[in-house]
């Protein structure tokens, strides 16, 4: 279990450093490799959305949970750097999600609060937060809210308002970040980075859509993961490559032999 521990501290450690923390997310045992082999690269995310993908499910909790902790035990194996799962909204008991997830080698995690109840909301972390000390580590909750992304047509001050107010509450519960999917526009993170606290937000990096990392990490933005897009930045290359075979040309000749 110290070495658990050490995981989790240096995991902690890479949220609060100065220099953002970047995590291109994996999903599977050669993705996490290859990232792993990154010069620069100290931890890894897995995305929930990617290994359910993988085995054929569609987001959303449809994988089976021992399906979903096999792969993430399997990536936790394959690497020596830590590892911090996405488990979504808990699977309906985050507590015990957590503790799964730490019985295979995971020091941290992506919890959805879709825009439960705030004390709900609130006692899941707190939950997943006990599971960690249960286990004698520093679990590193990267608490979400959903606030942005359910928003609908609510005006945006009040959508903004929500997610200081959901985000205070998970870091007052004992969370050390925050994730708010949806949040791009360079004000509003910068506004929320604010109200939260130095290294205390994590966004997602959109294609097409983000400030780079150097900005986000500028503006006091803690981490920044990369969600399902790293997938399907892989998925795009294959299928760009089959179509060029296909069509009668050759693979890039600038592939690599990274397996």
């Amino acid at each position: 279990m110290s070495d658990l521990a050490t995981r989790a501290r240096t995991l902690l450690d890479l949220h609060t450093a100065p220099e953002v923390l970047v995590l291109a997310n994996v999903w599977d045992v050669v993705s996490a490799r290859t990232v792993a082999a990154v010069p620069g690269v100290g931890a890894l995310a897995t995305a929930s959305h990617s290994i359910a993908a993988t085995f054929g499910y569609e987001d959303g909790e449809n994988i089976p949970l021992e399906l979903h902790l096999d792969m993430v035990r399997r990536i936790v194996e394959a690497v020596d750097v830590p590892v911090t799962m996405d488990f979504e909204a808990g699977y309906g008991d985050a507590g015990a999600t957590a503790r799964r997830a730490i019985e295979v080698g995971v020091v941290g995690g992506n919890l959805e609060d879709q825009m439960k109840p705030l004390d709900e909301a609130v006692a899941a972390v707190e939950a997943v937060l006990a599971a960690g000390r249960d286990a004698g580590i520093d679990f590193v909750l990267n608490a979400r809210t959903d606030a942005v992304v359910r928003a609908g047509d609510k005006p945006r001050t009040q959508v903004l308002d929500e997610v200081v107010e959901r985000g205070r509450a998970f870091l007052a519960a004992g969370a050390p970040v925050v994730f708010v999917p949806g949040l791009v526009a360079r004000d509003e993170i910068k506004a929320v980075a604010e109200a939260f606290g130095p290294q205390r937000l994590t966004v997602i990096s959109v294609p097409g859509v983000s400030l780079s990392t150097a900005e986000l990490g500028d503006l006091g933005v803690a981490r920044v993961s990369t969600g399902p897009f790293t997938q399907r930045v892989a998925l795009t290359a294959l299928q760009d490559a089959a179509a060029a075979v296909v069509g009668g040309g050759t693979l890039p000749a600038s592939t690599r032999a990274l397996n």
